[in-house]
């Protein structure tokens, strides 16, 4: 049984003071309901999920109290992408036909601050300041730099690109683009990352839609289907954000298993993916997982940024509305914003933002602690 999406909605990222993470959240339902044509009483079940904002399943209160099953999804930033594929198994197991995915946050302003005893670490480890996943993505990016000959200016061209997104973005946060010199000279964060490199905890609400794609065509003149989805968590000898230790012999990491796990169960390949969303919560990890999504070698992303590869009109556009950089990162929301944006780009309504060439296949990846990766395949 394959799954079509048939709905979306957002609630516009950033700051709302007036309206709560939960109110953003039915926002976006009920825009996902609209775009659909479908009530809140015909979803038959519903996934969805929160970090800061209360539980996801709270939702019911605002939009009916229709007994309904859902289900709280918490998993970090893949917190989004986990709940799609729980409601794809749904609906792939024949038990539903039709049902939401939610995911809304607010988080209060400043970096995250973990708990490192929620994560199975000793107090040790916060004392030594690498609770601070800025901290820690810098040390990562510098490691990366160095063995494959990673500049700074690369750093700055990913934000560059992100706030230049972001402006043709009407629910981005960040809508002002940012020359390469203001943001390569900025606040220097963690070195080499400046502040302009950095995503900020935000809020903002995103939900979908989805249903049996034999069905697809009663809610939707373009469906969009979802080829594949996989989640994988670290393997022993990867180093990933609140690892305490470093393995003598290193291995790939959770994104390199899930994108060859998505792409086998998709049966294409990464020359075949017309734009892509990947994590970037700082502007390293975008360059890194290009090549961990295996759209390039490392070292290759240096000079496939210098040409301008991942712009809108680029051979591999990367981030479109702007990714995290642009948008932050409310954690219940950010995966599902990168599907709602594939969405867009494929129905081919995506406007000054949108890819050239009627794109056909979409790809979206998360990374989030304690080392877990997301990646969904999109086709119409």
């Amino acid at each position: 049984m394959d799954v079509a999406i048939v709905g979306i909605g957002m609630h516009p990222f950033g700051r709302t003071p007036e309206r709560s993470g939960l109110e953003q959240g039915a926002y976006a339902a009920r825009e996902a309901l609209k775009d659909a044509g479908v009530e809140w009483k015909d979803m038959e079940f519903a996934y969805g999920g929160s970090h800061s904002a209360g539980s996801a399943d709270a939702l019911v209160n605002e939009l009916g109290l229709t007994g309904l099953p859902f289900t709280n999804v918490a998993n970090g930033c893949a917190t989004g992408g986990s709940s799609l594929m729980s409601a794809v198994q749904m609906i792939k197991s024949g038990a539903a036909d039709i049902g939401m995915v939610a995911g809304f946050d607010k988080h209060a302003r400043g970096a995250f601050n973990a708990d490192p005893k929620g994560l199975g670490l000793g107090m040790w480890y916060g004392e030594m300041g690498m609770m601070m996943t800025t901290q820690f993505f810098a040390m990562k990016i510098q490691k990366y730099m160095h063995d494959y000959g990673i500049t700074s200016t690369a750093l700055a061209r990913v934000s560059e690109k992100a706030f230049i997104n972001g402006s043709l973005n009407p629910n981005a946060w960040r809508q002002t683009p940012i020359e390469l010199e203001e943001i390569q000279n900025s606040l220097m964060v963690n070195d080499p990352l400046t502040k302009f490199m950095f995503c900020s905890p935000s809020e903002g609400g995103v939900a979908l839609v989805v249903c049996r794609a034999d069905h697809a065509e009663r809610y939707c003149s373009r469906p969009v289907y979802i080829s594949s989805g996989v989640l994988r968590s670290r393997r022993y000898g990867s180093f990933e954000v609140f690892a305490p230790s470093q393995a003598l012999e290193h291995i790939d990491g959770p994104t390199v298993d899930a994108s060859k796990a998505a792409f086998e169960q998709a049966g294409i390949g990464p020359e075949d993916v017309d734009v892509a969303q990947l994590q970037d919560t700082e502007s390293g990890a975008e360059i890194m997982h290009m090549a961990e999504n295996g759209f390039c070698e490392h070292g290759e992303q240096e000079q496939m940024l210098a040409e301008g590869a991942t712009r809108i009109n680029g051979r591999l556009p990367v981030n479109t509305d702007g990714g995290c950089l642009a948008n932050g990162e409310p954690i219940g929301a950010s995966g599902l914003r990168q599907i709602h944006e594939n969405v867009v780009q494929l129905r081919g309504i995506a406007g000054s933002r949108q890819v050239p060439g009627e794109p056909k296949v979409g790809y979206t990846h998360v990374y989030g602690a304690p080392g877990i990766s997301a990646v969904t395949i999109l086709q119409r």
